[in-house]
């Protein structure tokens, strides 16, 4: 079994979390997933959930967002208990999965509309207007979502996600299946989310994902979490490399977007 590392929060992270888990466990009938997971989230930061295959992330994502229940331990989002206040914990969340949950039938802007209306929100076309603007997709709105890209499509279920301003978004492997320049555009998103006060928990497999976007990442493997900091307190967990002069040679993905160009309205087109 893999010794825990759990790099301190400072004093102004680990006030009043946005989401704290202590001592989570959950299996499914003889196969244990989840086997005593800590974790606290800062408000208004984003954490990046690692781990391969079968690592527990989902099953995490769930308990949290009340679509399963843990088997022992507790859990609080926005300061509600997950399995007695349930009610209270959906009204301060938002899921998006791993897969775009957007009716192809209908346009961009329809779409946000509808979920503006299910919510009985107040004047949502203002609303839809709004979300289209903030994830550069004002000039597709009222395009059927069947035409989007995939990199479009991802920023659309982003945007239905933050329709009645949630606190706390999940976002399970939000890049999966995505090009190059679309999982960009997606990162770009999700910093937008953070930079206005939402607080995001991220799963990848993905680790320079993690890399760009988290504040804090933890290692979720065999159902724990065996590490928790910073990118930067990670890389310090292993020895200083000796420095001699390389050659940098440009990567796949350098060449990628040198040839096809990183503006989102390329993609649009």
């Amino acid at each position: 079994m893999l010794p825990v590392m759990s790099i301190p929060q400072t004093a102004g992270q680990a006030e009043a979390p946005a989401i704290r888990v202590r001592n989570l466990e959950k299996s499914f009938k003889q196969l244990p997933v989840l086997r005593g997971v800590h974790l606290d989230v800062a408000r208004g930061s984003i954490l990046a959930l690692l781990g391969s295959n079968g690592a527990g992330k989902t099953t995490l994502v769930k308990i949290l967002a009340t679509l399963l229940r843990a088997d022992a331990g507790t859990a609080r989002v926005n300061g509600f208990d997950v399995a007695g206040q349930a009610g209270q914990v959906r009204e301060s969340i938002s899921l998006t999965g791993q897969f775009a949950a957007v009716d192809e039938i209908l346009t961009g802007r329809e779409n946000l509309v509808l979920v503006a209306r299910l919510r009985h929100l107040a004047d949502p076309g203002a609303i839809a207007d709004d979300l289209l603007r903030r994830f550069s997709l004002t000039e597709a709105a009222n395009r059927r979502v069947a035409t989007y890209s995939g990199g479009m499509r991802r920023r659309l279920d982003i945007a239905m996600s933050l329709i009645g301003s949630p606190p706390v978004i999940f976002l399970d492997e939000p890049t999966t299946g995505l090009d190059p320049q679309a999982r960009i555009e997606v990162w770009q998103a999700v910093r937008e989310l953070a930079g206005g006060g939402t607080t995001v928990l991220l799963t990848t497999q993905h680790l320079d994902e993690a890399e760009q976007l988290a504040d804090r990442i933890a290692i979720l493997h065999q159902g724990r979490i065996i590490v928790d900091g910073t990118p930067d307190e990670l890389k310090r967990l292993l020895p200083a490399p000796e420095v001699e002069y390389v050659e940098k040679q440009p990567s796949l993905e350098d060449v990628f977007l040198a040839l096809v160009g990183t503006e989102t309205e390329k993609a649009d087109r």
